[in-house]
């Protein structure tokens, strides 16, 4: 495989263009550098901006499956061998505060033995920890080093968002045992979210899983062996993606339950309400009649016994629906 000079990767607009300095930290990347297997180039692109879309367009360094792939045409998390190199998309959680961390952000990769060549539109926080690491001089060395551990902190940056799922669930089954209810659609997000991360990181695991099987020329055995740990790490985060969407299917069942119990107790009390008052209804409905001959009607405490006996008919009848065991 040939080398490659500097200024074939210069990119204006480019968000970072560094080579590793195989110490775990990098450099700038300059004109004048050669680029090989000792000394990768790591070329991170947003691809929306003009010139890093033009390179993406018309570099001979990329095979033409690839230029569509890293311009934004691959969503869904894979993997591909391409010629002498590897094609990989993922998804990370969005960092961004004006928007819901269930919207992912999509990162391609391209890598072979000289090339590390990642794009994106939004930022892809889960960089920032690698990054950091970069500049400490504590980062990967290589670029199998450098693909475990992007893969390593956007597993922790699920996990993180998995948990906080879980700690709502919780939240909403305590909330639920004290009879309150949670916000209207409140639990139709949670849901939707926790659908959203299993349709995503299940084929990221098994993006994962073929990353650590495979015989990669740039990743040796101590890299896949990590790579199945975080593919087992995150396989256990979709199993607890698993169980929170049959909680919440549990939850919504019961508030369905609860609501139609509140329902008929209201149902109930009405009828007993309109059953206690229907004898004084009925009475005072008949006393009621413009017609001569009602009895009491010339008589100055007439209207007085009338309301004592209402009274005691409403508590007779009150006594007897408990009696009854209605009340």
């Amino acid at each position: 495989m040939e080398t490659i000079k500097g200024c074939d990767l210069n990119v204006p607009d480019a968000v970072y263009a560094w080579i590793l300095d195989g110490k775990g930290g990098v450099k700038p990347l300059d004109n004048a550098d050669i680029i090989d297997k000792t000394h990768p180039c790591w070329l991170h692109l947003n691809y929306t901006n003009p010139e890093s879309a033009e390179w993406l367009a018309t570099t001979p360094l990329l095979p033409n499956p690839v230029r569509d792939a890293l311009a934004g045409e691959s969503t869904r998390p894979r993997v591909s061998r391409i010629g002498e190199g590897t094609l990989i998309t993922l998804r990370c959680i969005n960092g961004s505060t004006d928007e819901r961390p269930d919207q992912l952000v999509a990162m391609r990769l391209y890598l072979d033995e000289r090339l590390i060549i990642s794009t994106r539109q939004r930022k892809v926080l889960a960089l920032d920890d690698v990054i950091h690491d970069l500049n400490e001089g504590t980062g990967p060395e290589n670029i199998g080093a450098w693909l475990v551990d992007v893969c390593d902190a956007l597993t922790d940056h699920a996990s993180e968002f998995i948990e906080q799922l879980h700690d709502r669930i919780i939240d909403l089954e305590d909330n639920l045992l004290d009879e309150q209810f949670p916000p209207r659609g409140f639990l139709a997000l949670l849901r939707k979210q926790l659908i959203v991360m299993r349709r995503y990181m299940a084929p990221q695991r098994d993006v994962y899983a073929r990353l650590a099987s495979e015989r990669f020329p740039w990743m040796d055995d101590d890299q896949r062996r990590r790579m199945q740990d975080i593919t087992d790490r995150l396989g256990r985060g979709l199993d607890e993606i698993d169980a929170c969407i049959a909680r919440t299917s549990v939850m919504n069942d019961e508030i369905a339950q609860m609501m139609q119990e509140s329902l008929a107790r209201r149902t109930y009390t009405m009828s007993l309400m309109a059953m206690v008052f229907l004898p004084s209804t009925f009475l005072t409905g008949l006393f009621g009649v413009n017609l001569g001959g009602i009895p009491g009607g010339g008589w100055h405490m007439g209207f007085s016994v009338f309301c004592i006996m209402l009274v005691v008919l409403i508590g007779g009848v009150i006594l007897w629906l408990h009696r009854s065991k209605w009340l």
